[in-house]
């Protein structure tokens, strides 16, 4: 798997700056099968070859990838996975979450537990800045895979209890880097495979350093608040990716009782 790490600068940036400016982009998430047709509002049908067929490949051998290391690590402790499931569609689609439109990005809805893509969202990194993202692809797979994990585990639920309260931004901010670790166990993984070639663990860790939330808030103009932060700040993230990088285990990923975030 030949991943490049500037696709995935361009692409995680684009997420966050579009949820700094309040744009709910919750990311992707795999399934170990096959992607699933879903209804659209403006459904056109295709003739000739698909054109979407590599990017759709390759979209499903990394979900498989990182939902069988995912499934390994429940199996050894005992647990249970239930395998999050891949919806393709074009421009608008309804889900467990509601109406949604490919303006939002690709995103997990948690209560149907699927994954819905727009494939455009790569097109447009492809096309328009000029990457292919096939790391970008890879890592912010991973990182919202890490979202099913909790909630297949509860994490999310009882984040969400807890972030009712005064701590909401916090809390937030806890379950991001958690997501962020499992991305970092998922890479541990890939490496030991031999599916990471020289440079993408630097590649990653540049990125994230990238998207954190203070270096957004600069970029932005504002002054940095990490009492408005919400996923996170550079040093966070890179922190967390490295842990579950280093550790290749999500028992690793605690960031919920962590002492120091």
């Amino acid at each position: 798997m030949h991943l490049t790490g500037g696709g995935l600068a361009v692409a995680v940036v684009a997420v966050v700056v579009a949820r700094l400016f309040g744009v709910d982009i919750s990311g992707l998430l795999g399934s170990s099968g096959s992607p699933q047709p879903a209804p659209s509002s403006h459904a056109r049908p295709r003739s000739g070859p698909d054109p979407d067929k590599d990017l759709v490949d390759f979209v499903k051998f990394v979900m498989k990838d990182v939902q069988g290391t995912f499934e390994a690590q429940f199996r050894a402790e005992g647990q249970p996975y239930r395998h999050a499931k891949l919806v393709l569609f074009t421009s608008a689609i309804d889900t467990g979450c509601g109406r949604s439109s490919s303006a939002i990005g690709p995103f997990y809805c948690p209560p149907d537990e699927r994954a819905y893509i727009d494939l455009s969202f790569y097109r447009e990194l492809r096309e328009r800045f000029g990457a292919p993202g096939d790391f970008a692809q890879a890592y912010v797979l991973a990182h919202e895979i890490g979202h099913h994990l909790q909630k297949l585990l509860g994490t999310e639920q009882q984040a969400k209890v807890l972030g009712r309260n005064h701590r909401r931004n916090e809390i937030s901010v806890e379950t991001e880097l958690q997501a962020d670790c499992y991305a970092g166990v998922w890479g541990h993984a890939a490496a030991g495979k031999n599916l990471l070639e020289a440079g993408d663990v630097e590649e990653a860790i540049t990125a994230a350093t990238a998207i954190g939330d203070d270096r957004l808030q600069k970029q932005a103009g504002r002054e940095v608040n990490p009492e408005t932060f919400t996923h996170g700040s550079s040093a966070q993230r890179v922190k967390w990716f490295r842990r579950g990088f280093e550790t290749g285990k999500l028992g690793a990923c605690d960031t919920f009782s962590a002492r120091d975030l």
